[in-house]
């Protein structure tokens, strides 16, 4: 029998407060779960109140499911599970959340993506054949689109983020880039580094800038979650600045194709590129752009420095082309993040 899927707005209140619970608790974990993927759930009791939320531990760990259980306690009996990944059904490093679940005596699951992986997936089916109502909610966890882009391309999800003026300079003609954007969108680009696997720079923003890559908090503590830190080039840098970079633990490569192999072999699934505009142009021509994030400033400069280093195309045709995703304020700038356009 084929299961229902439901709109978000077709839920009713209680399954959509756990929905809301279990993203944001995706979020909470995202960066911290590679190359697992950062999973949220929550667990109403048989009343309709929220008794468990969880998020996916670091490999090794327990799944958002067990965490959200585990926090329940026996008021999961005769409850709903709420999930932002269909539950597994294999035995890894932990055992199956389906199975879990059903021990645990969940009578409903609300889950948000099929799980693609042949391994693990099937536990919707599962919780079925053993009498559990099964539905999935038809929406998305943001949290989770990296990974699950990761997956069908064989390599990490690669996100390219600069910020620019209104006319499309990155830097004024003297090169002069700090600061662009102000201070609430650059608490925004720390927030968001702490979600991410590795943040890629090029061999000449390392040279010029000799940046730290750190995620921050505003008031300059670090996030408990660092991504990798990635140099692209083959240009050797200053053997002065060389230790720094190792005491950071900076990772260097001499092309992209090795970095990004090297990074999903190591469990890397969702990557940032920061760096300047040879780097930028080198991803775009080699079509490894997946999402872009273009911090926008309300200012001119007339002639600076571009995002791109060379044309992508001689006509429009040509263009390398991106959907939008979603627009957010940051204080007097703007934030757009685009997709991929699928043809």
């Amino acid at each position: 029998m084929d299961q229902p899927v439901v709109s978000p707005g077709a839920l009713d209140e209680e399954v959509a407060a756990a929905l809301q619970a279990a993203l944001q608790a995706a979020h909470r974990v995202h960066g911290a779960t590679s190359p697992n993927p950062p999973v949220g759930a929550a667990i109403l009791d048989s009343r309709g109140a929220l008794v468990g939320v969880g998020g996916t531990q670091p490999v090794g760990g327990p799944h958002a499911e067990v965490m959200a259980l585990s926090q329940a306690g026996e008021q999961a009996r005769g409850g709903t599970a709420v999930v932002t990944l269909e539950p597994c059904n294999h035995l890894g490093r932990t055992g199956p959340c389906s199975h879990a679940l059903l021990k645990a005596g969940i009578s409903r699951v609300f889950y948000v993506h099929p799980d693609p992986d042949e391994q693990a997936s099937g536990g919707a089916r599962y919780l079925r054949d053993k009498g559990v109502a099964v539905t999935r909610i038809d929406t998305h966890s943001p949290d989770l689109v990296p990974w699950l882009s990761s997956l069908k391309l064989g390599r990490p999800h690669v996100t390219l983020k600069f910020a620019q003026t209104l006319d499309g300079f990155t830097a004024a003609t003297d090169g002069s880039s700090q600061w662009i954007t102000g201070e609430p969108a650059r608490r925004q680009v720390h927030e968001d580094r702490q979600h991410r696997d590795a943040i890629i720079i090029g061999t000449g923003t390392a040279l010029a800038d000799n940046p730290s890559l750190t995620a921050r908090k505003a008031d300059g503590v670090l996030f408990a979650n660092q991504p990798r830190r990635v140099v692209i080039g083959a240009r050797e840098l200053p053997a002065e600045q060389v230790p720094n970079l190792h005491a950071l633990g900076f990772e260097q490569y001499p092309e992209i194709s090795g970095a990004l192999a090297a990074l999903w072999d190591s469990g890397a699934r969702d990557v940032l590129v920061e760096g300047g505009a040879a780097l930028a142009s080198a991803f775009v021509a080699a079509d490894l752009v997946d999402a872009i994030q273009a911090y926008i400033a309300p200012t001119l400069l007339g002639q600076g420095r571009g995002v791109l280093a060379q044309a992508v195309g001689g006509t429009l045709a040509d263009a390398a082309r991106f959907e939008l995703a979603e627009v957010s304020r940051l204080g007097s700038d703007v934030l757009l993040e685009l997709r991929r356009k699928v043809a």
